[in-house]
């Protein structure tokens, strides 16, 4: 079975949450599937290796249970970019539009050395203003975004566009479009 049928057999969709009119893609049993879950690793580290990064980034919440251990198995750092107030040093922080509402991302300051080769890894590419608030967050500590992975895009959304001319082509790489 080809991944993006089997990373697809494993989400379900879970109507109008979290709010009205949103149908929530709930990857719970994916990560719940060891085999599903492992292929899923694998390929993202292979996109790790492949764009020589030294560091990983997660976005808050489930791009850290990608991410992590796919910096694990390419053998780099993993760096969590999370929701505003919940790290403790000196952060950066990017305000953007999702959705279904607005939010506002922040990294440590001191969380990559100038230069720095990085992977953002999130779960959904949406509308794309997640991705592009991390985008910037990582180039304000002097770090190069070398691409991005995410395990599913939903096209419909074309959150791809807004990422357009902030990173070299083919720098994004989705595992299953709907």
């Amino acid at each position: 079975m080809e991944l993006s049928d089997l990373l697809a057999s494993r989400i379900r969709d879970v109507p109008d949450w979290p709010k009205p009119g949103v149908v929530f893609k709930d990857i719970s049993p994916l990560l719940a599937d060891h085999e599903v879950f492992t292929a899923l690793v694998n390929a993202l580290a292979d996109h790790c290796a492949e764009s020589g990064v030294q560091k990983v980034v997660g976005i808050e919440a489930r791009g850290f249970i990608l991410a992590a251990p796919v910096a694990y198995r390419a053998g780099a750092g993993f760096v969590p970019v999370r929701k505003q107030g919940k790290l403790p040093c000196a952060t950066f922080a990017e305000s953007y539009d999702l959705e279904y509402g607005s939010a506002t991302l922040e990294v440590h300051q001191d969380a990559f050395a100038p230069g720095e080769r990085v992977l953002v890894i999130d779960d959904v590419l949406a509308t794309g203003g997640t991705v592009a608030a991390t985008i910037s967050l990582v180039r304000r500590t002097g770090a190069e975004v070398a691409g991005v992975s995410v395990l599913l895009e939903l096209g419909f959304l074309a959150g791809r566009a807004k990422l357009d001319g902030l990173l070299p082509d083919p720098a994004v790489r989705s595992f299953l479009t709907i």
